[in-house]
């Protein structure tokens, strides 16, 4: 069998194809590259307004999804109408419950200016009044009426009391009454000198008369309190006075606005009704903070908490949240500590997304918000209710049992975005019985994109419009080509390029390093090579640990000679941005049986379960090719030889499958080559992952020990498309020096690997005598003959012992 082409080993791109010189000729696009299914579902998406048609974004991290929905968003939000301004108000009757306006753009920041300045001018006005000539003449006539008034009826009742005999004297513990005599009050002995009839007579006129003055007394209050009320309302008239004509000013402003107009009616109200506290308010220096601390009525009461200000937003806001905490998402009400305790007030109340993405769009990133406490039941709460509802967590929950602000709720009109991979798409819609009716729209992005002519095109502006976003130095064509290879690389796929946008953009951030230090001008293909070469290096400490172990004769690896159930198998280790291939060696032993093939890696409970699944499909592959019409009869071992940890995956199925025939057919198999891929039951080679890294990790241990142009590795068929190998690689396979051959059967691989025909069936079922084929189920026959000679010897021991019994 021919090894495979250079030209098979590494699609390359053709710096002539792409049309210019510099990425500096290339125009700056906003286009997705083959994103089709993805872009017309998010269009979609934004464009459905209905209830539950928020949208999930899937695709693998880096991939761009973020930039492009954005852009996507973006477009549509520029034609869509500026949403209202969200101001928070006290309720002059519920204090506890702020009240919501919702104001045309821009009117709101006027409004909370308007407020502003409305504060200190109330402030001097209030001053102003309370100090006035009119106020005092007006309070003191009323105080002079009503002590007239009580100092009339005290007159009254001692002239009349006089009449009688008795005075009435104020003492400093009250009123007294106290019999006369001509002019003067009567002394103790003149009293006691008085008839028992006159002192009678006495105590009756004092007792009756000290009733007539004890109701008086009960009126004083009385007279009092209807003082205050005509103070007070004296108070009230003169506010409304000083003040009426500020608020009225404001109404003028804001005549078009009901719920405007309506709040500054109630505030003159409270202005009015508040006058004596509003004055003792303005005299003293007030709480700066606005915070209502001890029944304290601050001017502060009457400013605007302007929540959401759109004043200069030019289209329907998009808004990403990046820490998407329960309070970040649906606001807060934050508190100051006063004397020893925490107080607030409606100014206090902060804006969350939803109040800022209100009447646009929010980007959320799936993985933080459900890695945040109660944060995704608040963000579906809000969009079931199709409300906003500010509350702590404490109050949600009923954690909390103070008494704490409940604003009014804002009516909620936004599309959600969610970007996440998928499998958290498709765990919510198995286990959130709700995720269903609120995201009904999912916009899948491609992890990679299709390799022709015009999406290489496309691809390379797309390259030259990320050099320009980041700043970078131009990139001439044949750094571009070699970036396109490199997006095939991380496909896995030469028909492929990868859409991990992060991972094209590090590395040309790097080349623009290294260019930069160089002092070239633009970044040319040797800056690509230099960057990629240095991030291997930077990564491959354990590639390299690994190799040494085998160069160094610590791990076993042949690659000449020959042996017998022995053949050089590849893997693939992962270590996240950075992934390499090493050989290992697969051993095989067989021997009489009863037809089973011991997984060592899975009797150790080292071996995954697809492993385990690929040793039972080649097991039944034997049954089914060499055994149908005896049994199956041999015991055999397979084993990852010096392997001491997990074994995943069938790619090793072929290779053991090669080992166990040759173990059973004698045929020692060339150490010069590795094998990779997987069987199926009708012995087909299937396609593996990780084969550009397998070839080039033998390559390395290969070119290590020296190449002789034995050495090489048997992959799939199915993954030649696949292939996109380092240049060293390609260039010894140019020279002779290595080779790579793709097989498609079981047969195909183990001709090359011992340089023994398969065999192929004629008509009547035979192969021809000494191929594989021949030798393996000659071996298989024997061994069914022996296991049938050994079970008969042991059934007729087995009835002579029953006879002598």
């Amino acid at each position: 069998m021919e090894p495979l082409l250079p030209e098979q080993l590494c699609r390359r791109c053709d710096p002539q194809t792409l049309g210019f010189a510099t990425t500096a000729e290339v125009t700056e696009t906003v286009e997705i590259v083959d994103q089709a299914r993805a872009i017309d579902a998010v269009k979609f998406g934004i464009a459905i307004k209905r209830p539950g048609f928020n949208l999930f974004v899937l695709g693998e991290p880096g991939s761009g999804r973020h930039a492009a929905v954005r852009r996507l968003l973006e477009a549509r939000a520029g034609t869509e109408p500026i949403p209202v301004d969200l101001c928070y108000v006290n309720n002059f009757d519920e204090p506890n419950r702020p009240r919501l306006l919702q104001l045309p753009t821009g009117r709101g920041t006027r409004l909370r200016a308007d407020m502003q300045q409305f504060v200190p001018e109330l402030a001097k006005a209030i001053t102003a009044a309370f100090e006035s000539d009119e106020y005092r003449v007006r309070v003191e006539a009323i105080q002079e009426e009503f002590k007239e008034k009580e100092e009339g009826a005290l007159r009254e009742l001692g002239q009349a009391s006089a009449e009688v005999g008795i005075a009435l004297l104020r003492t400093p513990h009250g009123f007294v009454f106290a019999p006369i005599k001509g002019e003067e009050t009567m002394s103790s002995e003149e009293f006691q000198a008085l008839s028992d009839e006159e002192k009678e007579r006495y105590g009756k006129l004092m007792e009756e008369y000290g009733e007539r003055l004890q109701k008086l007394m009960h009126q004083f209050p009385r007279w009092r309190r209807e003082m205050q009320a005509r103070l007070k309302e004296v108070s009230r008239d003169t506010m409304r006075f000083a003040v009426g004509h500020l608020v009225e000013e404001l109404k003028e402003h804001y005549k078009d606005l009901a719920n405007v107009s309506e709040f500054l009616e109630q505030v003159l109200q409270d202005v009015v009704d508040s006058a004596e506290e509003l004055r003792e308010q303005s005299r003293s220096e007030g709480d700066a903070s606005g915070v209502v601390v001890g029944g304290s009525l601050p001017l502060a009461r009457y400013q605007v908490n302007l929540l959401v200000d759109h004043s200069a937003t030019e289209a329907a806001p998009v808004v990403t949240e990046d820490n998407p905490i329960y309070p970040n998402l649906v606001g807060r009400v934050d508190h100051v500590a006063h004397m020893g305790m925490l107080v607030t007030n409606f100014t206090m109340i902060m804006a969350g997304a939803l109040h800022h993405a209100n009447g646009g769009y929010l980007v959320l990133d799936a993985e933080k918000l459900l890695s945040q406490p109660y944060a995704w039941e608040g963000l579906k709460r809000a969009l079931k209710s199709r409300q906003v509802r500010i509350e702590s967590l404490g109050q949600v929950y009923g954690l909390m049992s103070t008494l704490s602000l409940d604003p009014e709720p804002m009516p909620l009109a936004v599309k959600v975005v969610l970007v996440g991979e998928r499998l958290v798409y498709y765990l919510l819609k198995e286990y959130d019985p709700e995720f269903d009716d609120l995201f009904k729209v999912a916009a899948d992005f491609e992890d990679e994109v299709v390799r022709d002519a015009g999406n290489t095109r496309r691809y390379a502006e797309f390259i030259a419009t990320l050099a320009r976003q980041d700043g970078l130095l131009p990139l001439d064509a044949g750094a571009v080509a070699r970036v396109i290879e490199h997006a095939s690389r991380l496909a896995d796929d030469a028909e492929r390029l990868s859409a991990a946008t992060s991972r094209i953009r590090d590395l040309m951030v790097e080349a623009d390093h290294l260019a930069g230090e160089a002092n070239h001008v633009t970044i040319a293909a040797e800056d690509i090579k230099s960057a990629l070469a240095a991030r291997c290096h930077r990564a491959d400490r354990l590639r390299e640990a690994g190799d040494q172990q085998i160069l160094r004769g610590m791990r076993l690896i042949d690659v000449a000679g020959s042996h017998a159930g022995q053949v050089n198998g590849l893997a693939v280790f992962d270590l996240g941005e950075y992934r390499f291939g090493h050989p290992v060696r697969i051993t095989a032993t067989a021997r009489i049986g009863e037809g089973e093939v011991v997984d060592v890696e899975r009797e150790s409970e080292l071996g995954g379960s697809i492993h385990s699944k690929g040793v039972l499909i080649l097991t039944s592959f034997l049954a089914a090719r060499y055994a149908r019409s005896l049994p199956l009869s041999l015991n055999a071992s397979l084993v990852f030889e010096q392997s001491y940890g997990p074994v995943e995956g069938d790619s090793a199925s072929l290779a053991e499958l090669c080992a166990l025939l040759s173990a059973l057919s004698g045929v020692p198999i060339r150490q010069s080559v590795a094998v990779t891929g997987s069987v199926n039951q009708f012995g087909n080679v299937q396609a593996i992952g990780g084969v550009n890294e397998k070839i080039e990790g033998f390559f390395d241990i290969c070119a290590a020990r020296g190449l002789s142009g034995e050495q090489g590795v048997v992959i799939p068929a199915a993954n030649v498309i696949h292939l996109m190998l380092r240049e060293d690689v390609v260039a010894a396979c140019a020279g002779g020096r290595f080779r790579v051959w793709a097989v498609a059967d079981v047969d195909q691989a183990i001709e090359l690997l011992t340089g023994v025909p398969a065999g192929v069936p004629n008509e009547k079922g035979e192969v021809p005598e000494r191929s594989m084929n021949y030798l393996v189920a000659t071996q298989l026959a024997e061994l069914s003959a022996l296991r049938q000679t050994y079970g008969s010897a042991a059934q007729g021991k087995r009835r002579k012992h029953k006879r002598d019994e």
